[in-house]
């Protein structure tokens, strides 16, 4: 009999460190995971941000914007940020987002275009670069954040 309960000690000492190597991989899939998504929606971001702001160029409506979260009106940097900012997901926050949108009044081969109504004129380009810091969440890791940035640069439509 008594060899039979240290069979068991010796099972359940297993069983333990087993299921703490299965938890800790489930956990790094997990935090991979969430990662390489928040990658992905940065990179969306960029594209989305700049098609947002090709769109909206000085000749979109000509409507003044009366607040940042307005869709109708022509770009800013304010109103893209909005915009990127609405489409964040559960998961990720606003707080580690950063957009910066620059209108540098070149064509998309490089020459200077035509800025008659601002920088933002048809052919130009509109350029948006999405930054997020995504922060390690797992309490055994060391804390530290990952950096994911993305940018596209479009020529305006309207």
């Amino acid at each position: 009999m008594r060899g039979l309960s240290e069979e068991q000690a010796s099972q359940l000492v297993e069983f333990a460190f087993c299921i703490g190597i299965f938890l800790a991989c489930l956990f790094a899939i997990s935090y991979f995971s969430i990662a390489l998504y928040a990658d992905h929606f940065v990179a969306n971001a960029a594209k989305e941000g700049a098609r947002y702001a090709m769109v909206r160029g000085s000749s979109w409506d000509g409507t003044t914007c009366t607040s940042v979260s307005s869709f109708s009106c022509t770009a800013t940097n304010a109103n893209v940020k909005s915009y990127i900012a609405s489409t964040l997901t559960p998961g990720l926050t606003s707080d580690n987002l950063t957009v910066a949108t620059s209108w540098p009044g070149t064509t998309s081969s490089g020459q200077t275009c035509d800025t008659t109504y601002g920088d933002d004129s048809p052919y130009c380009v509109v350029s948006v670069t999405v930054s997020y810091s995504f922060s390690s969440f797992l309490p055994f890791l060391p804390q530290h954040t990952l950096v994911f940035s993305s940018t596209s640069a479009v020529p305006i439509s309207e």
